[in-house]
Order: C-alpha cells, then structure tokens, then sequence
C-alpha cells in the first residue's frame, strides 16, 4: 500500500539518509536529499512507498503561438446559480485559449480571461458553498462579452469537462458559442482505460501527479488543460488527442419511440435513457452511439425489442450539434 506525501509535515527518511545540517553555509553545494526539493521527491518515489503531487503552475500566455500549431482550442468552465440553463444564469466563466495541431499535440496558451456576472436574483446559499462565490463578489460586475469574443470566435474546439451542462448554458448566455464546435471532456475520453480511478477533475489531477490551488475556475480550465496534454507510461498519446479524435467523428442518436413497455429493463440494460419529453427530445427511450454501429443497433431494436420492421427516430451528430440543449 503506498502513502501520499504531506507537503506540510516533517519528510520521513530512511536511516540511512543523511539530512542537511541546518548551519550549513549558504551558497554550499549541498549534494544530499533535504537541499533539494525535486531530489527529495524523487527519492521517495523511488522508495515505491510513496506517490508525490507536485504543485501545478499555469503554462505563460504567449503573444504569438509557434507556426506549427494552427488550429485553436479553448477550455471553458462556468459557475452558475443553479441546474436549469433556462432559469438560472451565468455567474462566472472562465476560459483558456491554447494553439494545437492536427495530431492532437498541444502547443501554446495564447490568451486567458475570468469574468463574474451579477445575476438578477441573489445566489442560493448552496451555489456559495460549492464555488466560493458570494453576492458580494459579483456586486455590479459584468463579463466582459468583447474580450470572450476575441477568444471564442477563432476556436475550432471548445471543451468543458461536462460539455452537456456547460453547453446550454453558454448558448443561452451569448451566440457566439452557438455555431461552434464543442467537445467533451468527461465522456469523449477512455479515463479507465488510461488507467484513472474516475472523471471527476480532481481525480485526474491527483493521478496526475498535481495538485492545485483551485480558487476560481480559470485554475481547473489550467489543471484540465495540463491534465489533457499529459501522456502517461503505457499510452501512445495524450488524451487531448484522443478528445479531438473523437470530436471529429460523427455519432448518432436513436429514439426507441413507442417501444414495448415490458423491453425497458432490456433496453436501460443495453445503456438507453429515458426522456419524458420535458426537455424536447421525443418520449421514449434513447440512446447515442458512433455512427458506424447504426445498423447494427437497429437490428437489435427490430429483433429484439420490436420484433417487427420498425423504423425508430435516428438524429446525426457531430461536434456542432452535441452537448447542446435539445
């Protein structure tokens, strides 16, 4: 079983290490462990007894990105005053603008922006809690729609780590997230395959090997960015190439419309959801899926949960049209 290191207690060493004396000369060359911080992390890791977190700096902004990365992505996240994008509203957004290439590689940050919206009603005691946010923070403070334009407007890529949640309401907040193409964080990566215990940032983080001080939103779109640009042992690539990958490719929507009552457990097995309706999509049972499993998947309907010729409701997807409201 290993142990996480506690940056704020005393280093536990072996017997055998020798520790710097504390009237040593300053300016010494001092060749033993506590002298050096990334030395001293490095031997206990090499004990396989302990796993370090090293604290995360932001990557600088750069004025002008390296020519070999085109292609523009942003890392976006918002805090919000509740769950309904059609109620609630935007209380802060904050993004990162990076440069990467065709492959997938990440190249430069290129420009940052945080902003706080005060919303028309007071944020819910719950909403401080979670964010840090207060009424007082947001008091007579606007985003700034002109310096997020100057960052979205030339994104091929948006990502947010919950793409379905962010998505409608940036939508709703400002068109010019609308005809854009956004990707998904949580659900377009193989997490467990990359060895991850779960999706949830802080696990990726930590796994990681960082930990940050996140304070506001702009440091988790640092952290995720970092996160999405790390290739761990045993993986060919990083996962921000696996998430644009992904983002290119055409997926579909199939809706189980008036399908038998007694095929649910069957259908929720196989990893359809229901929708009531209330959110625009039709009642019924649905599913999304890549697009080349389509026929594949409509056999199943037909022999399985039909078992007759039918024709159920199919939508075609791609980065333009997913994670937005239906």
């Amino acid at each position: 079983m290993t142990s996480q290191l506690d940056f704020f207690a005393a280093p536990v060493l072996s017997a055998t290490t020798k520790v710097a004396k504390p009237q040593a000369v300053a300016g010494s060359r001092q060749d033993n462990i506590g002298s050096d911080d990334e030395a001293m992390a490095c031997h206990l890791e090499a004990t396989g007894n302990y796993r370090v977190l090293r604290k995360l700096s932001p990557r600088p902004v750069v004025e002008r990105a390296r020519p070999e990365f085109s292609r523009q992505g942003v890392i976006l996240d918002t805090e919000t005053t509740g769950l309904n994008y059609r109620s609630d509203e935007i209380i802060e957004i904050d993004v990162i603008a990076f440069s990467f290439n065709d492959a997938g590689e990440i190249g430069d940050v290129t420009g940052v922006y945080g902003g706080l919206q005060q919303p028309t009603v007071p944020i819910p005691a719950e909403i401080t809690r979670l964010t840090g946010i207060t009424d007082d923070m947001v008091a007579g403070q606007v985003i700034d729609i002109a310096r997020l334009k100057s960052l979205i407007e030339p994104a091929d890529l948006i990502i947010a780590h919950n793409a379905g949640f962010d998505r409608p309401f940036c939508e709703a907040f400002s068109p010019i997230f609308v005809h854009k193409a956004w990707a998904c964080s949580v659900s377009e990566i193989d997490w467990s395959g990359r060895g991850f215990e779960g999706s949830k940032l802080g696990y990726l983080i930590g796994q990681s090997g960082y930990f940050h001080e996140g304070h506001r939103a702009v440091d988790d779109c640092f952290a995720l960015l970092e996160v999405l640009g790390q290739t761990r042992s045993g993986s060919t690539a990083a996962p921000f190439a696996e998430l644009y990958q992904a983002s290119q490719r055409s997926r579909v929507r199939i809706y189980a419309e008036n399908s038998p009552f007694d095929m649910k457990d069957q259908l929720k097995t196989r990893g359809y959801r229901w929708s009531d309706g209330s959110d625009g999509r039709p009642k019924s049972w649905w599913v999304e899926l890549p697009e080349e499993t389509l026929d594949e998947e409509l056999h199943f309907l037909r022999t399985e949960i039909y078992r007759w010729d039918a024709d159920p409701a199919v939508k075609y997807l791609t980065a333009f049209d997913r994670f937005r409201a239906a």
